[in-house]
C-alpha cells in the first residue's frame, strides 16, 4: 500500500512574482509567436516578471530533446524566485520527461504552481502524487488572455488565492465547439465567440441528488491512460476519498472506452466517490457515442458520473486543483464543485 502524501499548496501568486515559461512537450511555431508574445505581455501588464526559457522551438512535435526539457522544467520548479510555471500548451509526448525528473528534489523544494492541461496532465498528476504539490489544471499560457465566463474562474484567480480559501464553480452554460480562433490574424484576441450552450448532465443511472466530498485528481484521458498503473499515477498517495475528473482530447469513442477501462483496471478510480467527465468534441463511433464509452467503462464503479463538465479541450475551462478538497453537488436544483485549498 502506498503511503499518503500530504498536499502542499504554493503560496499565492502576486504582482512582482516571476512566472516561468517553458515547453515540456510541444513548442511554439513561427505562425503563433505573436500569440505567445501577446500572452506574455498580458502577464507583464498585470505586474508579473515573465521569463521565457530556452525550450520553446516549435519546428517539431517537441521543443527540445527530452533531457533538455526535463532539465529546464526542473530548474524552474526548483528556483525559489519562480512562483508559477505556465507552458504555452500541451503536445504529444511529455511522458518522456517523467523518468527524468528528480521527484525527491521537487518534493523537498518550496511548492510552485504548474499550470496547464492536455499533455501537461502527464506532469501535473505525478507532481501532485509524488511530491504533494497541488497543481492547477486550467488554461495554458496561449489561452491565458481569454476572459472566463462566470461562474468559472480563470487560473490566475485560483493561483492568487490564499491557502484555506474556498471557491465555487459551476457550468458556464456556453461553449466553443468545433473551431478555433485564428491567432495569426488576431494574436491578441481576448474574447471567445461562443457557439454552443448546455450544462452538466448525469451519465450514470442514479437519480438521487449528489453531495460528496473528496480530493481532486485527473486530467486528459489520452495522456493519463499510459501512466495508470505505474508509480507515477498511484492515486493511493493522495488522501481519499477522491473525486476524479477526466476529459477526452480527440480520440474516438472506442479508444476512449478502452483507455477508461484500462485506467479503471489499473486502479486510477479506486476510492472515487464521483467522476467528472469533461465536454469533448472527440468523435463518436458508429455504434458508440462518447457518453456511451464513459458509461461502458465506468458504470461498474457504482458512483455518480457527471458529464459535459467545463474542463479540457472544449472551452471554457474550469480551474481544477489537483489535491484540493472538493465538494460536489448535483441535483435538479443546483450543480457546482467547490474547492478548498486545505
Amino acid at each position: 500500500m502506498s503511503a499518503e502524501t500530504p498536499v502542499r499548496y504554493p503560496r499565492p501568486l502576486q504582482p512582482g512574482d516571476r512566472i516561468g515559461v517553458t515547453s515540456p512537450s510541444s513548442g511554439v511555431g513561427t505562425r503563433h509567436l505573436a500569440r505567445l508574445e501577446a500572452s506574455v505581455l498580458l502577464l507583464t501588464d498585470l505586474g508579473y516578471d515573465v521569463r521565457v526559457g530556452r525550450c520553446m522551438d516549435g519546428a517539431s512535435h517537441v521543443s527540445a530533446p527530452a533531457a533538455d526539457r526535463a532539465a529546464e522544467l526542473q530548474e524552474l520548479l526548483l528556483d525559489p524566485e519562480v512562483r508559477a510555471v505556465v507552458p504555452p500548451w500541451g503536445g504529444e509526448t511529455a511522458i518522456d520527461l517523467v523518468p527524468l525528473l528528480d521527484w525527491a528534489a521537487l518534493a523537498e523544494a518550496e511548492p510552485t504552481w504548474l499550470v496547464g492541461y492536455s499533455d501537461l496532465s502527464t506532469l501535473l498528476v505525478p507532481l501532485t502524487l509524488l511530491t504533494g504539490t497541488a497543481t492547477l489544471h486550467g488554461s495554458n499560457l496561449m489561452d491565458t488572455p481569454y476572459s472566463v465566463p462566470p461562474p468559472l474562474l480563470h487560473w490566475l484567480d485560483v493561483a492568487t488565492g490564499r491557502a484555506g480559501e474556498r471557491f465555487r464553480q459551476a457550468s458556464a452554460g456556453v461553449s466553443r465547439r468545433g473551431e478555433w480562433d485564428d491567432w495569426t490574424a488576431e494574436p491578441a484576441i481576448r474574447e471567445r465567440r461562443w457557439n454552443g450552450d448546455g450544462g452538466w448532465v448525469r451519465l450514470d443511472s442514479g437519480t438521487e441528488p449528489v453531495d460528496v466530498q473528496g480530493r481532486l485528481i485527473g486530467g486528459c484521458i489520452e495522456t493519463l491512460g499510459p501512466l495508470a498503473g505505474t508509480p507515477f499515477a498511484d492515486v493511493r498517495r493522495l488522501p481519499g476519498p477522491r473525486i476524479v475528473y477526466v476529459e477526452a482530447a480527440e480520440d474516438p469513442a472506442f479508444a476512449v472506452c478502452r483507455a477508461l477501462h484500462g485506467m479503471r483496471l489499473a486502479g486510477f478510480f479506486d476510492d472515487a466517490v464521483a467522476v467528472l467527465v469533461g465536454r469533448t468534441d472527440a468523435p463518436d463511433a458508429p455504434t458508440m457515442t462518447q457518453h456511451e464509452a464513459v458509461r461502458d467503462a465506468l458504470l461498474p464503479l457504482g458512483v455518480p458520473i457527471i458529464g459535459e463538465v467545463d474542463c479540457g479541450h472544449v472551452p471554457p475551462q474550469a480551474a481544477l486543483v489537483n489535491g484540493a478538497l472538493a465538494h460536489l453537488v448535483f441535483s435538479d436544483e443546483r450543480a457546482f464543485v467547490e474547492q478548498s485549498l486545505v
